[in-house]
């Protein structure tokens, strides 16, 4: 029979988990987002130079389990100096391998922009940086979001992993519940309930944009819209 009594009782530890995988993934998922950003303008902005270099980062981030990378931080690190806390391995973990992941998307989303306009943008004196942000990002968003998104909810679900670090997240709180009290449904089932949420959140706060995105239309293309108005037609 299930226990709700016990969640009741145990609340304390599930909240703590709860907070922890939600800094954590917040953080983790907007280091990926924004180093994902920066190693796709590096690529394309000068191929020759960061093409060879960010190409293997992305290849390494695909090949290698995000388990793996968490282990390298966080038990590897203090071999070659660098000692991180289980919580900030947790978010350079989960950062550094989505990144892979965002950089390949923003990169098919660059491509997407036809040629012609980036050559009229350098003809017109607009700097490359000016161009990224005022042309192609704008451009590139609406394409990006429902891959960004689903990726975004791997990471999510993959941030469960940060529990083998001894992070003290759902899961490893789960575990210790499991562990103190022998009962394994009331807790692995509420953080599987806790969990969903999140990625439905995640799901939604996407759906939301992508439809935002696709609502707006260029100030011309709504002009010519209106004069195509049945009303305009016949006055």
């Amino acid at each position: 029979m299930f226990d709700i009594a016990l969640l009741w009782e145990m609340r304390g530890l599930i909240l703590q988990g709860l907070w922890n995988t939600l800094w954590i993934c917040f953080l983790g998922c907007l280091l990926a987002l924004s180093w994902g950003l920066v190693l796709a303008a590096l690529r394309l902005a000068n191929p020759r130079l960061f093409g060879y270099p960010v190409a293997c980062y992305v290849e390494i981030c695909r090949g290698t389990p995000l388990l793996i990378l968490l282990f390298l931080l966080y038990y590897g690190g203090p071999s070659v100096g660098l000692r991180l806390d289980a919580e900030v391995a947790g978010v350079f973990g989960i950062g550094l391998y989505g990144a892979g992941y965002f950089a390949e998307i923003y990169r098919g989303g660059f491509k997407s922009i036809p040629k012609g306009q980036l050559e009229a943008a350098r003809m017109l004196g607009i700097s490359p940086w000016h161009a990224l942000i005022r042309i192609q990002i704008p451009q590139m968003a609406r394409l990006i979001v429902p891959p960004s998104t689903n990726q975004l909810i791997i990471l999510v679900k993959e941030s469960a992993l940060i529990s083998i670090i001894s992070v003290d997240d759902l899961t490893k709180n789960a575990t210790t519940i499991v562990n103190q009290t022998f009962q394994v449904i009331e807790p692995y089932l509420a953080v599987a309930l806790l969990y969903w949420l999140m990625i439905e959140l995640v799901a939604r706060g996407g759906y939301a944009l992508e439809k935002r995105l696709a609502n707006r239309r260029p100030h011309h293309l709504s002009h010519k819209n209106a004069h195509k108005d049945p009303a305009h037609a016949n006055g």
